[in-house]
């Protein structure tokens, strides 16, 4: 069986805890920067929304939508792919310096694994195992003394492609009452709990995922959103004046 296959299994790994990163990430941005334009024209307008125009709502939030979800896949795609680059240099330097230096390289290690709780002779004998093995060995040194996880495991393309359907599901929230109803100072007002609907939702993914306290995981899902949809309606006040 592949390990990664038997990983997910083990540790009964669905979809939603697997690209928990990309969906909490790319949903709140989405909820978020659809918001934004909602709440924008909301506050530049006196005499609220429907002086603007519920279409023109629509066509500027939906240009946003679709143009910064394509971004942030794109986006995530690319972050990954540097990542696995940046590793992957690292880690060959890091069996360069095994070959070339392998006493400071032991030493290094023999340290790590006595910061990591290990007595000292166990830790000189897990090194003399160790540094027979040059390709563990790196891999230990990767994690340990840089910090870094191996980033096979992740996929970039799905990365970016989660990050882009749960860009647009979740930033679609916001202008959901502009297709069904007349924008009117109360289609906003709608709009507002839709927003704060996807936002619990979110959260609510969030809280399935890691079994956080329910509080704290709708709770800072909420409150993030909540401060970016005040900081547009406030700045879309100002502006429109």
């Amino acid at each position: 069986m592949d390990w990664q296959a038997h990983r997910r299994d083990a540790h009964a790994l669905g979809r939603t805890q697997e690209f928990l990163k990309q969906i909490v990430y790319g949903g709140n941005d989405g909820i978020v920067t659809t918001f934004a334009i909602v709440a924008g024209f909301a506050g530049a307008a006196a005499e609220g929304v429907a002086q603007i125009g519920g279409i023109a709502v629509l066509v500027f939030g939906l240009a946003n939508l679709f143009a910064d979800a394509v971004s942030m896949g794109l986006g995530e795609f690319l972050s990954a792919r540097s990542q696995h680059d940046l590793y992957r240099a690292q880690r060959n330097n890091e069996l360069r310096a095994i070959a070339e230096d392998p006493e400071q390289e032991r030493m290094e290690l023999f340290e790590i694994l006595r910061q990591r709780g290990l007595p000292a002779g166990e830790a000189d004998t897990t090194t003399a195992i160790l540094s027979r093995h040059p390709q563990v060995m790196a891999d230990l040194m990767m994690t340990y003394e840089f910090g870094m996880q191996d980033p096979d495991e992740d996929n970039a393309a799905l990365n970016g492609f989660f990050t882009f359907i749960s860009f647009v599901v979740f930033g679609s929230a916001p202008l959901l009452p502009y297709f069904l109803l007349e924008p009117t100072q109360t289609t906003f007002y709608i709009s507002i709990g839709t927003t704060l609907s996807a936002l619990i939702a979110l959260g609510l993914l969030r809280f399935s995922a890691t079994r956080e306290r329910l509080s704290r995981s709708i709770g800072e899902t909420v409150l993030v959103g909540t401060v970016c949809a005040v900081v547009a309606f406030v700045v879309g006040a100002i502006v429109g004046g």
